[in-house]
């Protein structure tokens, strides 16, 4: 097997970082693998000890096929770094296995992630291999399609990777035009298109919600497997995008995936189970969104008191 280029993608958290690379180091597939590392730059001298703590930790890791390391002289921010960086490896590779800095992967990570990129090289209808799964309660198929992409541990081909599209209001607006919204947000379980609308807004920088967005629109799918092989670390608030998602957390599957041919079209019921999962918890993210509002309109209403007050004295 002639593995696909890995790129990691780093920033601030040593402590992250650290348990991202470690867990990677222990995969089956790791020193057959090359591994690319982005690392951003800090966004004022404020930052730049932390992130320099990364930079000097990246330089002294081995355990794979061969590593390079990116250091970004500016600050790109997460969406403009991924973007830039898979881009520019998938044009020379033709395929790439993303991670970001807070991903802790099953040793059978990269297994499922090159086996899946093999497999399914061919299958145009299929855009992408995605590593995490949801805790969803009932047990899953060994492998399956949901509509889309993601973004927690994935991989994909040059032909997926082009479809992307990056301007978020094209794609909100085509969305709207088909009237698939509420598709869109799994039958109405999980504020998607309000995420899209977010970015739009300037109010948050997902590049992740772009993608998802480029592959639904495209009907593309995305496999999974139905143990989780990737665990993200940053739910707990530190990750960007990533405010208290704790629900969201689960362990990593210690056992192999098998690929095995299967339907080449989305599981009914593996999305009727993921979006029962997902309802709750878009009660959840809207109270959050309901208590961010209300604390915004206080602070600007604390603020047109004081402006007043400056100007009557």
């Amino acid at each position: 097997m002639i593995c696909a280029p890995i790129a990691l993608f780093v920033y601030n958290r040593i402590d992250h970082t650290k348990k991202t690379i470690e867990a990677l180091q222990e995969n089956f597939l790791a020193k057959q693998s090359e591994l690319f590392i982005f690392c951003d730059d800090a966004k004022n001298s404020d930052g730049e000890k932390a992130v320099r703590a990364v930079r000097d930790y990246v330089r002294t890791i081995s355990g794979f096929k061969k590593i390079t390391v990116i250091e970004r002289e500016k600050n790109f921010g997460l969406a403009a770094s991924i973007i830039s960086g898979v881009s520019e490896i998938i044009a020379k590779f033709g395929r790439i296995i993303v991670l970001e800095d807070d991903m802790v992967t099953s040793k059978h990570f990269l297994t499922f992630m090159n086996e899946g990129l093999d497999f399914y090289e061919s299958e145009e209808k299929i855009i992408s291999i995605h590593g995490y799964i949801y805790p969803v309660k009932k047990e899953l198929p060994e492998t399956f399609f949901l509509r889309g992409a993601d973004c927690w541990g994935w991989a994909t081909w040059k032909r997926g990777w082009d479809i992307f599209e990056k301007n978020g209001a094209k794609l909100l607006a085509e969305l709207q035009q088909k009237n698939l919204t509420k598709k869109f947000d799994f039958d109405g379980c999980y504020p998607f298109t309000r995420m899209l609308e977010d970015q739009i807004a300037g109010k948050n920088n997902s590049w992740a919600i772009r993608w998802y967005a480029s592959a639904f629109l495209a009907e593309k799918l995305t496999l999974y497997p139905g143990k989780s092989l990737v665990q993200n670390i940053g739910i707990d608030g530190s990750g960007t995008h990533c405010a208290d998602m704790n629900q969201f957390d689960t362990n990593v599957a210690m056992e192999k995936v098998l690929i095995e041919k299967i339907p080449i079209e989305e599981n009914p019921k593996v999305r009727k189970k993921v979006a029962s999962f997902l309802k709750p918890q878009r009660s959840f993210i809207e109270k959050i969104r309901h208590k961010i509002s209300k604390k915004i309109k206080k602070l600007r209403s604390s603020n047109a008191l004081k402006t007043d007050q400056k100007t009557k004295f």
